[in-house]
């Protein structure tokens, strides 16, 4: 893995272990010379950890939409900015550039590119490692969520093997370096969750 893209909020959220998280996660893609892709915010938790990783020697590619957003909340300091036209670009762009995904806490736009990415593994557009920093507990609605899809015959059991879920900074980059993509099955026949 050589990249990785990470979708976090554009605030810092309330609880510190958001902002601790980040800058963790930050630190160990650099010292894994891991490069990090995200979209080119220099606030909140986005912020964060791209000042770490570039703090600690790494490089950053930052993915924003010409004029969509206010100058100032653009990195200026990134190893390279690439400027698209949208945000369709912007997400197209990202996952191109990237050999795995990281939802970190945050609003709707990280759901948005983390079901899209999700989506798109689960259609074989990609076989990409997708994880899951599940700081304090953040995720777990929508881990409960994703069963009960599965548990009311809306998805196969195979599609739950696409999420690598952790807590743990390390331990999730670790589980996303031995990743092996689940076998799909036929998306309209195999629906038991049992």
């Amino acid at each position: 893995m050589k990249r990785i893209c990470v979708y976090s909020g554009s605030n810092l959220g309330f609880r510190p272990e958001y902002k601790e998280n980040a800058k963790l996660l930050g630190k160990i893609l650099a010292k894994s010379e891991i490069e990090l892709v995200y979209g080119g915010s220099r606030i909140g938790l986005m912020g964060v950890i791209s000042n770490e990783v570039l703090r600690n020697n790494g490089k950053v590619i930052g993915v924003m939409p010409k004029g969509l957003f206010s100058s100032e909340m653009v990195h200026k300091n990134l190893t390279r900015l690439i400027e698209v036209e949208n945000m369709h670009e912007r997400r197209q762009t990202m996952a191109e550039l990237s050999d795995g995904f990281i939802a970190l806490p945050g609003g709707l736009g990280t759901f948005e590119e983390l079901f899209e990415m999700l989506s798109w593994a689960q259609l074989g557009i990609h076989k990409k490692s997708i994880g899951i920093l599940n700081i304090s507990n953040f995720f777990d609605s929508l881990l409960h969520m994703i069963q009960n899809i599965c548990t009311e015959g809306f998805m196969s059991k195979s599609n739950i093997k696409l999420i690598s879920i952790s807590d743990n900074p390390s331990l999730l980059i670790e589980k996303m370096k031995i990743y092996i993509p689940p076998i799909m099955g036929n998306k309209w026949r195999e629906l038991s969750c049992k």
